[in-house]
């Protein structure tokens, strides 16, 4: 809205006053049709995302390694000319044979049994693992796009004020003109002006980071536009930390991940107690004698554990320090879930609370401050200063919504990941 130079400031002064206190503007705006929703955003990167994909190939891996582990050694066959005449190199002395055997080890019970045990809990910790991958990758997709509509939104808050700056600026210019204004306020209503698009082609910029940021989550090229973007306006209430502490036990990948790796260390230890207990080893064999009778062989063997101290007994030390490691790993995890759920419930109250306050108390009074403001200019009561201060300070606290809304649906994205899945909102 431009004021042609030489017209009344009077009338002008109430038109812009209409302006810019008829009410909150929406700051969570309607997104355009052609918008990226969350829904799909996620997908994508659920589909495409390569780090969820090395995870993946990485858990089908350690589920092939399972059967490795507990299937029996290959067997050896052997084929040999035994006792041959070394002057004619011919078979000619009684003990002369053309020999076959076949040997087969046979681990001692239990070895076996509890090494694939062991194989098969990490395998489901891997397993785990993706789903852990899966659920901290849709929590940062929801971050970063929250961001991205925080910053969005906050742009369009500023270019709006901007404009409110621009028609202030005309009013300045206006009443300088007729010489109820100084020249300072033009010069002051240029300076904010110019300040404010100042910061709206920083913000432009952090957007197109963001946007780049949330582009490689998705597994696509960084300078693929991000179109507008969808920012929820309702900030429900949370469940207590204690419930959201249950259904991380209940639910979270990682939880149940660490516990795997705890029963599998559990059962390493066992078969490494089993170490020092003989392998068996059958051997078959027959031996053909061209001029006699031919041989048949049976042998049984045995290993010997000779070396036990360091050998068996050291693997057995080891995995009872990898069983100790384990499990104070599944311990601190579940501290470190729990003070994190307290942390992102206090931020998400925080912001739910602050953003409460701003639109029933806080914005309202600062539009009034601005209705004032305006009306005492008019009569010149008031400095052209206090004017554009308390636009500012509207500004502020509108962005300020913006921001606390985007912080706590990123807070609330984070709860999802650690409690493994949505959380059901409490409404108030």
């Amino acid at each position: 809205m431009k004021i042609p130079r030489g017209v009344r400031w009077a009338p002008c002064l109430a038109v812009i006053g209409l302006a810019a206190i008829a009410g909150p503007r929406p700051l969570i705006a309607q997104v355009e049709h052609d918008t990226l929703r969350l829904e799909s955003a996620i997908t994508m990167a659920q589909e495409v995302n390569p780090a969820l994909r090395a995870n993946i190939l990485s858990a089908d891996a350690a589920s092939e390694r399972v059967s490795r582990v507990g299937a029996l050694p290959d067997p050896m066959v052997m084929f040999g000319l035994m006792n041959w005449s070394i002057s004619d190199f011919s078979p000619s002395e009684p003990m002369s044979m053309n020999a076959i055997q076949l040997s087969q080890r046979f681990p001692w019970p239990g070895k076996l049994g509890f090494s694939e045990e062991r194989f098969e809990h990490l395998a489901s910790a891997q397993r785990l693992d993706v789903a852990e991958a899966e659920l901290q990758l849709v929590a940062r997709v929801k971050q970063v796009y929250f961001q991205v509509a925080s910053v969005d939104r906050s742009i369009a808050i500023m270019e709006d004020t901007r404009e409110l700056l621009r028609d202030f600026l005309d009013i300045a210019s206006t009443k300088y003109a007729v010489g109820t204004a100084i020249q300072q306020d033009v010069l002051q209503a240029q300076v904010a002006v110019a300040q404010m698009t100042e910061d709206i082609t920083v913000m432009r910029e952090n957007r197109r980071a963001m946007g780049a940021r949330l582009n490689a989550l998705l597994g696509r090229a960084a300078t693929i536009p991000i179109g507008p973007v969808e920012l929820p306006a309702t900030l429900d209430g949370l469940q207590p930390v204690d419930s959201l502490v249950a259904l991380a036990v209940a639910s979270r990948p990682a939880l149940a991940a660490a516990h795997m790796r705890t029963r599998a260390a559990n059962a390493g230890y066992r078969a490494a107690r089993r170490t020092l207990y003989p392998d068996l080893t059958l051997t078959l064999g027959y031996g053909h004698r061209p001029d006699f009778e031919d041989l048949f062989t049976v042998a049984v063997g045995f290993s010997i554990p000779l070396w036990a101290g360091s050998s068996q007994l050291a693997l057995r030390r080891e995995m009872e320090a990898l069983e100790s490691s384990a499990d104070a790993k599944a311990t601190e995890l579940y501290n470190e879930t729990y003070a994190r759920l307290a942390e992102l419930s206090a931020q998400a109250a925080r912001a739910r609370n602050l953003s409460e306050l701003y639109s029933t108390s806080v914005l309202p009074q600062a539009r009034a401050a601005v209705e004032s403001a305006l009306s005492a200019y008019r009569v010149g009561a008031v400095e052209y200063a206090t004017l554009v201060q308390n636009q500012m300070t509207v500004n502020r606290y509108e962005i300020q919504m913006v921001q606390l809304a985007a912080e706590y649906h990123r807070a609330v994205a984070e709860i999802n990941a650690l409690t493994g899945g949505d959380l059901e909102v409490e409404n108030e």
